[in-house]
């Protein structure tokens, strides 16, 4: 952990208790800073309650009274708080300057950052990253928006470590001196548009990824969304990827090809999907800029076949084949998965309900046999099907799908729950409803 004193003796509020709150307490205790955490839950764990008081972390639990930023010098929010909340709106008047935990991580960490963001894949180019790291005998540290926070990883790294770190918009938006050696950009479409109230707004926080970069780093940006980039003041490296037209990774006749050089066949590589192939060139940009080696790649390349619950291949059930794609919680990412498929497919989707049409879904369903529907937007999903001319049903979560799709499939027929929509109608998060649906398959075994 690289010594930083611009948190010394400063008043600082952590809003909300979870694990990016957890982590920003024990860094900013250990840089000498005045913590009040608060919270809208009661406190109830004992033992950190005990462990906060001893190194005079105050706690203010089940509110958040504004008279707390009367001498606040700083608040590092949860990134999942809108900065609609009153308080954080009141903090904003008074010029108070709000973060997230990744600004932290910015300043103690002695290794270097890459940090990979985009509406879609970028969790898979983070594991993918570290994946080549690791096959080249290095110690990448997974962090950021995967789960474990950015602050910890820090705190863990050494100088010849490196941080892989998937950021979100909610992330970036909490950003003001944050600044990777690498950024990476899959790409940016419409998203959380009921978090950020506007396109422009998620652009811009993607885009802020780069705004600190100077000459010495690298962006690495999808050459399709070149034009997102124009007007703004960019001082570092551009690379591009593009899996249709020349770039500085791009594909030539059936091969991966990063500036200029052949890496290996595509047929070769495992991952499934053609949206993986762009997640895949994005990487080896990273990768090369890393010095990982062209064997390193390759066998990463051969053997990662993805991760749970993005196009994940679970098996098969009397000859039809179970992926789980909880991760999907958009149009786009349901859009690449429908597109992986050229079987028959039994849909399952559904889940909260942000006002978004499911229309432009129908141009990659027309494998579509069968929709099986749950959550808030069931109703839509079942106009869906009616407009597609294909029967759907109704069930109550991903589990009790899973046997209704089994009565419905036939050998070389595809189960593929695909949501397209978030999980927190039903669940905490994505990762507890493709277990869920993971559950209900392994009970056909």
């Amino acid at each position: 952990m690289k010594s930083f004193s611009g948190y010394d003796n400063k008043n600082v509020i952590v809003l909300g208790y979870g694990r990016s709150g957890k982590s920003a307490v024990d860094a900013l205790v250990r840089l000498n800073a005045n913590v009040t955490l608060t919270t809208n839950e009661v406190f109830s764990d004992e033992e950190a309650e005990q462990k906060y008081k001893g190194w005079g972390v105050e706690i203010v639990d089940g509110h958040h009274p504004v008279n707390l930023l009367n001498n606040a010098d700083l608040i590092v929010k949860n990134p999942g708080i809108p900065y609609t909340v009153p308080f954080l709106k009141e903090a904003a008047d008074r010029n108070i300057p709000i973060i997230t935990e990744v600004e932290i991580a910015h300043h103690i960490s002695e290794a270097p950052i890459y940090a990979l963001t985009g509406t879609n894949g970028k969790t898979t180019c983070t594991y993918l990253l570290g994946e080549m790291l690791e096959q080249n005998n290095e110690h990448p540290i997974l962090c950021g928006n995967i789960g474990y926070p950015a602050t910890d990883a820090a705190m863990e790294a050494a100088d010849n470590d490196s941080l892989i770190m998937e950021l979100s918009s909610f992330q970036l938006m909490g950003i003001r001196e944050f600044r990777p050696n690498i950024a990476v950009v899959t790409n940016i479409y419409e998203a959380h548009l009921d978090y950020h109230g506007s396109v422009e707004e998620y652009r811009n926080a993607k885009l802020s990824i780069f705004k600190n970069m100077t000459e010495d780093d690298l962006l690495i940006f999808n050459k399709k969304q070149a034009h997102l980039l124009d007007g703004h003041d960019i001082k570092c490296r551009i690379e591009y990827f593009d899996a249709d037209g020349p770039a500085d990774a791009c594909t030539d006749n059936g091969q991966l090809i990063v500036h200029g050089k052949v890496v290996m066949p595509i047929k070769d590589i495992v991952l499934k999907g053609d949206h993986n192939i762009e997640n895949i060139l994005a990487t080896l940009l990273a990768a090369h800029a890393h010095g990982v080696s062209i064997d390193a790649v390759r066998k990463t390349l051969t053997t990662f076949s993805g991760i749970a619950h993005r196009l994940e291949r679970l098996g098969a059930a009397e000859g039809v084949m179970y992926y789980n794609d909880s991760k999907a919680t958009n149009n786009l990412a349901t859009s690449f998965a429908l597109k992986s498929f050229d079987t028959p497919v039994i849909w399952m989707a559904g889940g909260l309900d942000r006002g978004q049409t499911l229309d432009e879904l129908m141009q990659y369903a027309g494998h579509v046999k069968h929709i099986i529907t749950f959550g808030e937007t069931a109703a839509k999903f079942t106009a869906l099907a009616e407009k597609m001319n294909v029967p759907s049903e109704l069930t109550d979560n991903p589990y009790t799908g899973v046997a209704l799709a089994h009565r419905h499939a036939v050998p070389g027929d595809t189960v593929l729950f695909s949501p397209a929509c978030a999980s927190w109608d039903q669940y905490k998060d994505y990762e507890r409803r493709g277990d869920h649906f993971k559950e209900g398959f392994a009970k056909l075994n």
